[in-house]
């Protein structure tokens, strides 16, 4: 008996916090997003950051899978702590699979398979997990066969698909399945699933923005890896480490905390959307942005540490380039549209800030990567003294 009680799934109350086991099950993605980073790094090609990208989208989904499961049961109960372990174990494999999902290396098992077979056991474990949390709840169940029928088996049959081509073909694929997978989590609605927990559901995604801040600045450090150090170095890394600090800032002092409010402002089925949208949806534009910076960062640290090939007047070029700023404006428009989506106001300096960094890549290749660098930092800066002045300026009173 005392077994059985240990075993089973215990559910989250609505002042649930973040356990250690979530942050536990967050460390195996601290790795997955480093391996999606060196996807590009390995052939930065625009080709290849599409397919990164499609990846990235497909462990996001894992991610999100039980980020919603953890609100609604306790990740630190023995069942749900089992199936965490679990899958823990099956995206390590899937992360060890990244590398060579575009470009299968010889000998060993097929790496693209090995991918697909194991995302589709996550999604499978996150279906069983939900259905055995609920056994009462109707409305949850119907939900669940209605995904599993038109978000997990439909996708799971064109990534295999992909599995049989090379190149072009299995990005294409992959990307269908990516699309239909995502459109079908809005086509199933909101009814069934629940968020008991604001204040959880917001940190956990909070965490995962962190992680990928981290990564950035782990890249950063393998930039440099085996190259001595020098004042332009230092300088790089400082650069580098107030650029992450500006999108820190945006993201925890500026809008991260007005979506959790809304979002505890709601209830029912509204919740369940906004939470869709604003958390499930709009976070993955911030970690690919954070992500595709993280490419940028780290080339230009091994640009301006490796004094044998490059000088320090050298800029970026390519697809780096614009990753560089590009990844700074694909977050700057997420975080625009989670804004809009929180309080209806449409924020300017955010839409602007973005355009102009996804525009900004053709400037790049004309200016020392050390110098955009610095000056991307600077401007993200100055981005976040600009919103906040406008957000006072805003508030009545």
């Amino acid at each position: 008996m005392a077994g059985r009680e240990r075993a089973r799934m215990v559910a989250a109350g609505g002042d649930h916090k973040v356990t250690p086991a979530e942050l536990f099950f967050d460390l195996v993605f601290v790795y997955a997003i480093t391996q999606v980073t060196a996807l590009m790094a390995a052939h930065p090609t625009p080709v290849r950051v599409l397919g990164a990208m499609t990846v990235l989208a497909l462990l996001w989904w894992c991610w999100c899978c039980f980020a919603w499961l953890g609100n609604v049961v306790r990740a630190d109960s023995g069942a749900l702590f089992a199936v965490l372990v679990t899958v823990m174990t099956v995206v390590f494999v899937v992360s060890l699979a990244v590398p060579e999902v575009f470009a299968d290396a010889p000998g060993g098992l097929p790496a693209p398979v090995v991918f697909v077979v194991s995302y589709g056991l996550v999604r499978v474990l996150h279906l069983v997990s939900y259905w055995v949390s609920s056994p009462g709840d109707t409305a949850l169940r119907a939900t669940l066969r209605r995904t599993a029928l038109l978000s997990v088996a439909p996708p799971f049959v064109l990534l295999l698909m992909g599995c049989a081509y090379e190149g072009p073909a299995r990005l294409l694929l992959w990307l269908g399945a990516v699309v239909v997978d995502y459109g079908g989590i809005y086509v199933t609605g909101s009814s069934g699933w629940r968020v008991n927990s604001p204040g959880h559901f917001s940190e956990r995604h909070g965490l995962i923005v962190i992680i990928a801040l981290g990564e950035s600045i782990v890249a950063m450090g393998v930039g440099v890896a085996d190259f001595p150090l020098t004042v332009a170095v230092i300088g790089a890394c400082a650069a580098g480490l107030l650029l992450a600090s500006g999108l820190w800032a945006l993201y925890f002092r500026r809008f991260g905390e007005p979506a959790e409010h809304r979002l505890a402002a709601l209830d029912g089925d509204e919740r369940t959307r906004f939470a869709r949208d604003v958390y499930t949806f709009l976070h993955l534009p911030l970690v690919a942005g954070v992500v595709l910076t993280a490419l940028g960062m780290k080339k230009v640290l091994t640009q301006v540490a490796d004094t044998g090939h490059y000088g320090l007047a050298e800029p970026l070029h390519g697809t780096v380039a614009w990753s560089l700023t590009g990844g700074v404006g694909l977050f700057l428009l997420g975080a625009a549209a989670i804004v809009l989506r929180s309080s209806g106001r449409r924020p300017t300096v955010l839409l602007v800030g973005g355009v102009c960094c996804l525009a900004a890549g053709p400037l790049v290749t004309l200016v020392p990567a050390l110098a955009a660098l610095a000056l991307l930092a600077a401007g993200v800066m100055g981005l976040v003294v600009t919103h906040d002045r406008r957000a006072r300026a805003a508030t009545p009173g």
